[in-house]
């Protein structure tokens, strides 16, 4: 699947949504916050997992959406 170390993933776990990062722990799987204050959630496997968060974008087309403010 696209889920691996490292992916930003939305998963069902703990009775809510999460948007966290995936890591590999041992021969375990967590789900990091990005705001340390908050505890890694273990997974027994990636089943909680949903959705990964990708990012597409097409080349050059920052350069081609100009905008003129008067």
């Amino acid at each position: 699947g696209l889920a691996k170390e490292g992916s930003f993933v939305i998963a069902h776990a703990g009775g809510e949504w999460v948007f966290r990062q995936l890591a590999a722990v041992g021969g375990a799987w967590e789900l990091r916050a990005l705001d340390p204050r908050y505890p890694a959630l273990p997974l027994a496997d990636l089943a909680a997992v949903r959705g990964v968060v990708i990012q597409k974008s097409r080349p050059g087309r920052r350069r081609s959406a100009k905008r003129y403010v008067p």
